[in-house]
């Protein structure tokens, strides 16, 4: 934990100056795989999960859950979320069990600057899916 602990904390800080925000909270989540939650100080920004698989770095913004998709307009939202996946810059949508989500991945040898930049794309282009897809959810 403390390995990417010491990898994500200078990125994260970086991130947030991309973004314009004060700051980024690091939180540990304790459990089989380490995980770090990334919180943007003072904004309304979803967190972001990141882990070290061994063979790559994800990171995932948890979207919304399938309960929150209105039943009649479920199909339309896969058709619409394959069909934006191409234009979403280092992001993949996809679904954990009930969670839509955004990943990103990156080489465990990325640098600091790359996984500043995955981090703060990936935090855009959750924000900017959420205003995208309002309409298919019942929130």
């Amino acid at each position: 934990m403390r390995k990417l602990l010491a990898k994500v904390e200078p990125a994260a800080l970086a991130a947030a100056l991309q973004l314009g925000l004060s700051g980024a909270e690091l939180e540990p989540l304790t459990g089989s795989v380490p995980v770090v939650q990334v919180s943007f100080t003072g904004s309304d920004r979803l967190p972001i999960y990141v882990t070290d698989a061994g063979s790559q770095v994800l990171c995932i913004s948890y979207l919304f859950q399938e309960r929150d998709v209105k039943v009649k307009s479920r199909t339309t939202l896969l058709e619409t979320l394959l069909d934006l996946n191409p234009s979403v810059p280092l992001s993949d949508f996809g679904r954990i069990g009930e969670h839509y989500v955004l990943v990103g991945a990156l080489s465990p040898n990325s640098s600091t600057d790359d996984l500043a930049l995955e981090l703060a794309t990936l935090s855009d282009n959750a924000m900017d899916a959420l205003a995208t897809l309002k309409d298919f959810l019942k929130v």
